[in-house]
């Protein structure tokens, strides 16, 4: 892929989005993969139409898609449908709804001080080399870990190749074995 120019990454790309029959487009041709998305999380069919709609509603709101800024516009739906998602967990945790809770992800009896104290250590631990990391490699590492971008998304949202990516991914997994002594 040839590195774009100064002036190129300063004019706003002809986005396929630019026309309304762009954006139908797009509809038909993301639904399906934000439907999947959805159901992967263990999201009901109707919220996930609703998540769905609601997704590009946002993306046809956003600042980012008037001004030309967003480069991946795909990418920056999955993005846009993830962050749905957890802030659905979120309020549905606040509201205490039980089906929220996963059972997998529930203790299978109540912690201990001791073991409270050791993760909340091994987490001051790794904050500190996630910190320590060089900016690009932090970036990807959490792109990858918590936004759950795969490598290819990382890829075409930060200009690296694949391999590139996976290079970064390697420096920090590295850094916290040896920071944490995981090896």
């Amino acid at each position: 892929m040839k590195p774009r120019t100064a002036f190129e990454r300063a004019t706003p790309p002809q986005d396929k989005l630019q026309t309304a029959v762009g954006f139908e487009a797009l509809y038909r041709e993301q639904q399906p993969v934000l439907l999947r998305l959805f159901a992967r999380c263990r999201i009901s069919q109707d919220d996930a139409r609703d998540l769905t709609h609601e997704a590009f509603l946002k993306l046809s709101m956003s600042e980012a898609l008037k001004t030309g800024v967003i480069a991946h516009t795909e990418a920056y739906l999955r993005t846009i449908a993830r962050n749905l998602v957890r802030n659905q967990a979120k309020a549905s945790l606040r509201r205490g709804d039980a089906a929220a809770a996963d059972c997998a992800e529930l203790p299978a009896s109540a912690p201990c001080e001791v073991s409270r104290l050791e993760a909340r250590d091994s987490l001051n631990r790794l904050e500190a080399v996630i910190r320590a990391m060089k900016p690009r490699t932090r970036e990807i590492f959490m792109a990858h870990r918590l936004d759950g971008m795969s490598y290819t998304e990382i890829a075409c949202a930060t200009g690296l190749s694949v391999s590139g990516v996976e290079k970064h991914m390697i420096k920090a997994l590295s850094l916290i074995n040896r920071y944490l002594d995981l090896d």
